[in-house]
């Protein structure tokens, strides 16, 4: 392809995606394909010459689309809402044309500086302690991860090394298997289970602490686990504080985890994948108070700030502990300056909001959990079993697709508002739906 057919396939190309995203409210939410399907529609292997660019293009719709899952849909309400929007479109091609990788500000400078300069303007809007931003002179900073899992395991990482290498300073006889086997690591038992999953790959015990009624972890549960493991002969090290948990959107109570977290000198990083991008509302930044006790913060501007996967901020206080942790200097890699280090849609939350409403209309449902940003927790009055067959039966019906979650041994419907284009009138019929399936099972029970 040369470079005036890319303009022309360009322009193609941009056309089928505004068509596509123009009229994505008619194609089925939910593919209806088995698994494997992909396979007999493809030759068994590469092609020997070359196809036809045309009929590459006409493969989209023969083999792909059937087997989408349409996540920017208006009738996409399960896990979380992924960004999309034709600036970050425009600007991935941009990206992608540029081809730079800025693993260091030699690598590229704009890179490195952008990255630096733009999450400090985020965490401005976050009105984050200025103790996470870099500034010009600033020990903090923000990095672009790719995901939530990933700035997890970073932390968890960064705060091992740091605990090895204080209690050997303190102790120089202590080995390093030695320390390990003791280290322990705290998270909320709602918390997502990369966290648990950061564990397993930093080898140490991931002990998870009970929620409340809310389902949130307090300071006293914590303090309660902490001081059993000191006695036991173990090191708490590391807790990872949850903001927006994925079962039920709950909230840990960094306030009291916090100063906890502090006085045991153990790492704090709070997860707010799904919720951070709300925190730039002054309605919700209560909800981020206590941040200033944490080592580490991330969420992901991919869920919520119309930015495409995958896009993870995470802030520390003392980004040399991050670096510390990972540096590794081969001569290929040094140069002279190693250490230099928007628009949003919050229509999802009055969204939500109505959707509630309109479960509490109808006495055959219960809310399961508060609403306080885009996620609703709901279930029929009944057991597990019978919502099990509501969800089943709603997700067969392919009109919205939706996920469940367990919450206090209760299988529960998670309505989570995903689509940049759904508007109240999707909310309706969605609700509509559910409630049209939802007598059709009732009914069959009665007779």
């Amino acid at each position: 392809m040369d470079t005036a057919e890319f303009r022309r396939r360009g322009k193609e190309m941009v056309d089928y995606i505004a068509d596509y995203l123009e009229n994505i409210e008619g194609r089925q939410v939910y593919p209806d394909v088995v698994p494997g399907y992909l396979r007999n529609l493809i030759p068994d292997a590469a092609p020997e010459h070359p196809e036809a660019y045309e009929e590459i293009v006409k493969d989209i719709e023969r083999v792909i689309m059937p087997g989408v899952t349409h996540w920017q849909s208006p009738y996409f309400y399960a896990y979380f809402p992924t960004g999309s929007s034709f600036p970050a479109m425009l600007a991935d091609m941009l990206s992608g044309a540029i081809g730079c990788i800025g693993f260091s500000w030699a690598a590229s400078p704009a890179c490195t500086e952008l990255e630096t300069v733009m999450l400090d303007w985020l965490g401005k809007m976050l009105n984050l302690p200025k103790e996470f931003l870099a500034g010009t002179e600033g020990q903090g900073g923000g990095v672009i991860q790719s995901t939530a899992s990933e700035a997890t395991l970073v932390a968890l990482l960064a705060a091992r090394a740091k605990i090895l290498k204080r209690l050997q300073a303190e102790n120089p006889g202590l080995a390093e298997p030695e320390i390990l086997s003791k280290l322990v690591a705290y998270s909320s038992d709602q918390a997502h289970c990369s966290v648990e999953r950061a564990g397993l790959i930093g080898g140490v015990k991931m002990k998870k602490i009970p929620s409340d009624t809310k389902f949130s972890v307090g300071g006293e549960a914590l303090r309660k686990v902490i001081e059993e493991d000191k006695a036991a002969g173990l090191i708490p090290f590391y807790c990872c504080a949850t903001l927006g948990t994925t079962p039920s959107c709950a909230f840990d109570n960094i306030m009291e985890i916090g100063p906890i977290c502090n006085s045991e000198n153990m790492w704090m990083h709070i997860d707010a994948a799904y919720a951070g991008s709300s925190f730039i509302c002054p309605e919700f930044r209560h909800l981020l108070n206590g941040v200033e006790f944490a080592d580490s913060f991330n969420f992901n501007p991919h869920k919520w700030l119309l930015i495409n996967f995958d896009c993870s901020a995470m802030w520390v206080k003392k980004r040399s502990e991050i670096i510390g942790a990972f540096k590794m200097d081969p001569l290929y890699l040094q140069h002279d300056h190693q250490e230099s280090g928007l628009v949003t849609d919050y229509r999802h939350v009055s969204l939500a909001h109505e959707f509630e409403s309109l479960v509490r209309q109808d006495k055959r449902f219960e809310i399961c959990g508060d609403v306080v940003l885009g996620l609703v927790c709901f279930r029929l009055k009944g057991s597990n079993a019978l919502n099990e067959k509501l969800l089943k039966a709603i997700n067969n019906g392919r009109k919205i697709h939706m996920v469940p979650c367990y919450l206090a041994d209760s299988f529960v419907l998670r309505f989570a508002v995903c689509g940049r284009t759904t508007e109240s009138k999707h909310i309706q019929l969605a609700w509509e739906n559910i409630t049209e399936i939802a007598t059709e099972i009732l009914q069959e029970l009665q007779q």
